[in-house]
């Protein structure tokens, strides 16, 4: 186990692991929903994959609606490229941001998590099909998140080629 903890980036610890498990003890206090109770080794995991969905919804829904609004503004990605080889600073200060993003995902998750909850007592079929309804919402989620990886991918080759 801690050669696998040497290998996982302060990132991956701070984007995933850490708002997977702030995601599992809050969502345990606030719903009757519970993420807690596994052997170490299941629950690292479990929450690690509870961060990675929280991370991917930040990017895929809050960073959009904070950009619709004119809340963010964000750089040029050729110049924030370019800016990355001169200043090594700035990958970190990204990785800050983007942490501040899935803080962000993270309670917008807790509070559509409490209304769901709130939801399925009105309506129990909610209750009964929860689980489809999880398995459809990170198969978007990953898939749009696939797309959206992608597009970085292609713009890191293009800002590249000049």
């Amino acid at each position: 186990m801690g050669d696998l903890l040497d290998k996982i980036s302060s990132y991956n610890l701070f984007n995933y692991l850490l708002p997977g498990v702030l995601f599992a003890v809050i969502a345990s206090k606030l719903t009757h929903y519970t993420f807690l109770g596994y052997e170490i080794a299941v629950a690292a995991f479990l929450y690690y994959f509870i961060g990675l969905v929280v991370s991917r919804f930040g990017s895929l829904v809050i960073e959009p609606f904070f950009k619709f609004t004119g809340f963010v503004k964000f750089a040029d990605y050729r110049t924030f490229i370019a800016a990355s080889k001169q200043d090594p600073k700035i990958e970190l200060l990204s990785e800050v941001n983007n942490t501040y993003r899935t803080l962000c995902s993270l309670f917008v998750l807790l509070l559509i998590l409490k209304l769901y909850e709130r939801l399925s007592v009105g309506w129990p079929l909610l209750e009964r099909v929860h689980v489809i309804v999880l398995v459809l919402l990170l198969l978007v989620t990953f898939a749009f998140s696939f797309r959206k990886q992608t597009e970085y991918v292609k713009k890191r080759i293009k800002a590249t080629e000049t």
